[in-house]
């Protein structure tokens, strides 16, 4: 266990120490638990693009709206689907399988959104992936190991199907709801690419990893050609490199996501592993 633990840990452990290490000096290699020459230089660099901090807001939105909406749209059909009196039940099962087995592609799907009006706007990183077929099975899953009496229960003290979801499926299927929670918010918090599809010639919609990924891109062109980098980009100044930046970079990008994972962890294991066992 202590070596697995080891092994889990030190990657992180190791790209903490080069993020805080002297960019040039890091090129030497040979930086393993400490940063030989500290620095806080690599982080002011990142910090120094104005819209960072808007990126920063929209990625932080996204993560909560797209969480909480996707997590309640989920639950909601995978109620429906656990109903046995549902008459479509397997049929809409089918058709939710089939999703994760094909898919569009990015040109129908590109196309999709521009014809819906979602270019250009903060909904295209909501609306598309608002349900997921495996968050759906995997929280039906869990809500078929209830007993069934419990809804029965309910309805003959007059309770609707609404009253039974909201007051009775929905507060016991905490831990599968927290589990697909934590799925949810690390693929929004994450996701850049839909960003460099949809809105990209919209700087108040831009993304924290979105543009991570310009600033390493132009520090990487910058170590091939410094001039053209620092004539593109003034803000970033010849004392970072390619290694540097990529390792602060990645502690920016998962600090958050660390955060927030102790507080769901205790859901974690019981509701993915009686989710996925009964799916």
């Amino acid at each position: 266990m202590v070596m697995v633990g080891i092994v889990t840990i030190y990657p992180f452990w190791n790209i903490l120490a080069i993020s805080f290490n002297e960019a040039m000096d890091s090129v030497r290699g040979g930086i393993y638990l400490w940063p030989r020459v500290f620095t806080w230089e690599n982080y002011k660099q990142i910090f120094m693009y104005n819209n960072l901090i808007v990126a920063f807001q929209n990625s932080v939105l996204r993560t909560v709206i797209g969480t909480v909406l996707g997590v309640f749209s989920s639950a909601m059909v995978a109620y429906v689907l656990s109903r046995k009196d549902f008459i479509a039940r397997k049929q809409m099962s089918l058709i939710f399988v089939l999703t994760l087995y094909f898919s569009g592609g990015i040109i129908p799907v590109y196309m999709l959104m521009r014809d819906l009006h979602l270019m250009n706007s903060f909904w295209v990183y909501i609306l598309p992936g608002l349900v997921s077929a495996w968050n759906i099975f995997i929280i039906r899953s869990f809500m078929d190991g209830l007993p069934i009496s419990l809804q029965e229960s309910a309805k003959l003290e007059g309770a609707n199907d609404m009253t039974i979801f909201f007051k009775i499926i929905l507060p016991l299927c905490k831990p599968v709801l927290a589990t697909i929670a934590l799925f949810i918010a690390v693929g929004q918090w994450n996701s850049w690419f839909d960003t460099f599809l949809y809105n990209s010639n919209s700087e108040h919609l831009s993304t924290l990893q979105y543009e991570l990924m310009k600033i390493l891109a132009n520090t990487t062109a910058g170590s091939n050609n410094a001039d053209l980098a620092r004539s593109s980009n003034p803000g970033i100044s010849a004392q970072v490199s390619p290694e540097s930046i990529r390792a602060s970079i990645t502690i920016v990008a998962t600090l958050p996501i660390l955060i927030v994972y102790p507080f769901l962890q205790k859901y974690f294991v019981k509701g993915l592993t009686l989710g996925a066992v009964k799916a």
